[in-house]
């Protein structure tokens, strides 16, 4: 699905001459193929699955916001804004993401819902998170979170 959705919006991205969009559309794609690639070598000949692609994308997404980080420090406003608007591009494809107070309440009631107590159920309590809630949640805000809670 996602990867029909890839292609579709290369098509409309070309014919209506936007040129952010098609480049970062074509490097989604190409790491796309990379993967497919990779996954066929390990005997998956179907590609990577949707899940894998969104966790693609989002993987996308925090290398241009350190990037963009980087660049601030640099001195590079036009790099930095450039990388922002690939950000706008590959989230076009990722569902909503949860804003701070969604996360501490999902987090929250983990927690409770795990009986977790302390850091010795960090991972379990994150796991729990990532099978949950994956493709959604800012993961590096949740760890956060959660050590606050069970710390």
């Amino acid at each position: 699905m996602l990867r029909a959705q890839l292609n579709d919006a290369l098509k409309k991205a070309v014919l209506s001459k936007d040129a952010v969009s098609v480049t970062t559309i074509r490097l989604i794609l190409a790491a796309l193929k990379e993967r497919d690639i990779a996954a066929r070598g390990e005997g998956n000949t179907d590609g990577i699955s949707d899940a894998e692609i969104q966790s693609l994308l989002m993987s996308m997404v925090k290398q241009r916001r350190e990037s963009i980080e980087m660049y601030t420090k640099g001195n590079r406003p036009e790099l930095a804004a450039q990388e922002a608007s690939e950000i706008d591009v590959i989230e076009r494809f990722l569902p909503r993401q949860m804003d701070e107070a969604e996360i501490e309440a999902a987090v929250k009631e983990t927690v409770s819902d795990m009986g977790a107590t302390c850091l010795k159920d960090m991972g379990r309590t994150m796991a729990a998170l990532r099978e949950k809630y994956n493709g959604c949640m800012d993961f590096g805000k949740a760890g956060v979170v959660a050590k606050r809670l069970l710390g």
